[in-house]
């Protein structure tokens, strides 16, 4: 990056750090597999400057390791999505919707479709609740505000199910699978479940007043509810980490450690619609994956993110799905909007020119198609025509009139050849031809049929 691109994105953070009174920031950009930046603003208590290193409470960005060990488990087929939690925690059949609701699934808690209320002041002074404290909870029969699969209701209580149904599938807690599958395999040696016992992490601040205080109450331990956000780590980690989850969406084959490219994609992909947001400045719609937030931004493209908030704490991650570019950002203040601050790093990154472009559509038998339609529009032959089409093109317009208009194009264009062609999918897309006369766009599409014949194309002049 050059060095007016790292000016900004500095500028930016300290933008945000003065804005809303941030002891310290550590942001970090993912770039090529890893960490390829790493800037921060502020102090430390023992006065240094955050590092790459420096250990920070990640919150609701937990949500996106404990997805992912629900499909890896489901990939080793011990369950599937659409089982009812009660299956494996019986102790959970209290926690019913209103009448006529179905029974709540892993995958109505995973997308944030279960009903539950929606729960963060509670659920975030409470990730240190017991099993026994929770279970009182659960037999009281919890609120819900809608039925299950009605909408989406961001759930927190609902991932602690998710923790419960791992550990009585499994008999390990959901934070054991977590550390076995993924912190361990992929290094993520200073991301942790418990306050690190070393001295380089960010104490939590709140503002009072318009003042930078201390966070009166010591950080609250694992518990019971640590699955929707109870994990510490770095901005070094989660550069693994998101580099981990978009290296699925470019290298389909990707066989990394912990959950399949398959897999990972499933979570980066919109399963609950969520609205029209704004964030920084950019409307678009969104909507939850599994244990991941999906926007389709009209200017950067597709971005997957997750934020993370508790007393003393602000924290997200953010990153253009299959282009390699994301951004991090940490900070030791209550709540603090670190959704903003990646959000505008990111467009600062796409401004600079810094994200590649949305890799192209390889689609070869549809281009060796889209020659064989020029080749048959110069020099109209029926059996060829026969060859090249599905069934239902002679009968949506007789070969008669397109060769007839085959013959009216070519006569006022002469010779047509392909100059650009832009597939939309392995299968479909649009390319122009040029003659002697001006350009011309076909729209054509293959059929799923096996040989995949040619099933429509559209001239446009």
């Amino acid at each position: 990056m050059k060095p007016e691109c790292l000016a900004e994105l500095q500028k930016i953070a300290e933008g945000v750090a003065a804005e809303h009174l941030c002891p310290s920031i550590s942001w970090g950009v993912v770039a090529d597999g890893g960490l390829a930046h790493h800037g921060s603003v502020g102090k430390l208590d023992d006065g240094t400057a955050p590092t790459a290193d420096t250990v920070y409470r990640i919150a609701s960005m937990t949500k996106s390791f404990t997805g992912a060990t629900v499909l890896a488990l489901r990939d080793e087929g011990l369950w599937s999505l659409d089982d009812a939690v009660v299956r494996y925690a019986p102790e959970l059949a209290t926690v019913v919707g209103p009448p006529s609701s179905p029974p709540i699934t892993l995958r109505h808690l995973l997308s944030m479709t279960s009903g539950l209320a929606t729960d963060d002041p509670w659920a975030d002074r409470h990730l240190d609740i017991t099993a026994g404290e929770i279970d009182v909870v659960y037999a009281g029969g919890p609120t819900f505000a809608d039925l299950p699969n009605a909408r989406y209701e961001y759930s927190n209580l609902g991932f602690a199910m998710i923790g419960r149904t791992i550990e009585r599938a499994t008999g390990k807690r959901a934070q054991q699978h977590i550390t076995e599958r993924f912190l361990r395999p992929l290094a993520l040696d200073d991301t942790t479940w418990v306050q690190p016992a070393h001295d380089n992490w960010a104490r939590p601040y709140r503002v009072e007043d318009e003042l930078i205080v201390r966070d009166g109450l010591d950080p609250i331990g694992d518990g019971d509810l640590a699955p929707m956000g109870g994990l510490w780590s770095t901005v070094a980690d989660l550069a693994k980490w998101v580099a981990w989850f978009d290296a699925a969406n470019s290298r389909p084959d990707d066989d990394a450690v912990g959950l399949s490219a398959a897999s990972r994609r499933e979570m980066q992909r919109l399963h609950t619609y969520i609205g029209v947001t704004t964030v920084a400045g950019h409307t678009c719609p969104a909507g939850y994956g599994f244990g991941l937030n999906v926007r389709d931004d009209p200017t950067l493209g597709k971005i997957v993110a997750h934020a993370g908030g508790l007393p003393g704490y602000g924290s997200n991650m953010r990153w253009f799905a299959g282009r390699g570019v994301g951004v991090i950002g940490l900070a030791n203040t209550f709540y603090a909007p670190m959704s903003a601050l990646t959000m505008r790093l990111l467009a600062a990154l796409h401004d600079h020119g810094v994200v590649p472009p949305v890799p192209a559509v390889v689609a070869p038998r549809w281009e060796a198609a889209a020659q064989r339609l020029v080749e048959l529009l110069n020099e109209w032959d029926d059996a060829t025509a026969d060859d090249l089409f599905e069934d239902n093109v002679a009968l949506d317009e007789s070969f008669e009139r397109r060769r007839s208009a085959a013959a009216a194009l070519v006569a006022t264009n002469g010779r047509l050849r392909i100059v650009a062609t832009r597939p939309a999918s392995a299968t479909s897309g649009e390319f122009d031809v040029g003659g002697a006369g001006d350009k011309i766009c076909i729209h054509m599409e293959l059929s799923p049929s096996p040989g995949a014949p040619v099933q429509a194309y559209t001239i446009r002049q």
